[in-house]
């Protein structure tokens, strides 16, 4: 089972026996056996990408291999790697971009491995120095669009991470406006506007 956030959308791609591990079919959950075209494939998409209607949508098919493949081809796959750093207090790293707050993160350069460059990416983005790798804690993919339109389909590679070090510098030519350390259930019960798949990788690494 895939889950790809496409506008902020979870769209999940399972088989016929993984529908019933995902939200029933209602007015605000849309599930459809996928046809086997890829270009009814683009018809979801264009709709994901242009309105919010649904909560979620699930599609599914018995060839799942083939599903999962029609879909990545209508993308270019680039591959990330960020961090969900505690202090010695306990509290998570956060940083505040384009309106919005979100976890260090960033691509994956040529011949780094994920863990290489997580801790590099949490460095360069918020100023810490101190950091290491307690746990991997979940992959994440989700969609977006160049300023030419082109598609793009990125897996986030996500690892708890610990750090002694308290004073954070945010980079503001990433346009990263603020870091701070925040209580996790502070974060998820105010009302921060977070992306739904960092409030989801969050959620699964402190449940």
């Amino acid at each position: 089972m895939y889950k790809i956030y496409v506008n902020d959308t979870p769209l999940v791609l399972t088989d016929a026996e993984g529908i019933q591990n995902t939200p029933p079919a209602n007015d605000k959950n849309m599930v459809a056996r996928y046809p086997g075209n890829h270009r009814m494939l683009l018809n979801y998409i264009d709709m994901l990408e242009k309105t919010r209607r649904f909560d979620s949508v699930t599609l599914y098919h018995e060839n799942y291999d083939k599903l999962i493949n029609d879909f990545k081809g209508h993308y270019k796959i680039i591959e990330a790697a960020g961090g969900l750093v505690q202090n010695q207090e306990g509290k998570l790293l956060l940083i505040f971009r384009r309106g919005t707050w979100d976890l260090p993160k960033g691509k994956i350069d040529k011949g780094e491995d994920p863990p290489t460059a997580a801790i590099r990416e949490v460095q360069e983005e918020t100023g810490i120095s101190n950091v290491e790798i307690i746990k991997p804690a979940g992959e994440t993919w989700h969609t977006y669009r160049t300023k030419k339109g082109k598609r793009i389909l990125k897996k986030t590679y996500w690892f708890l991470m610990k750090t002694s070090d308290k004073s954070l510098v945010p980079q503001t030519e990433e346009d990263i406006e603020e870091a701070v350390w925040l209580g996790v259930q502070d974060f998820l019960n105010s009302d921060r506007t977070a992306y739904n798949s960092i409030d989801e990788i969050i959620k699964k690494t402190f449940s």
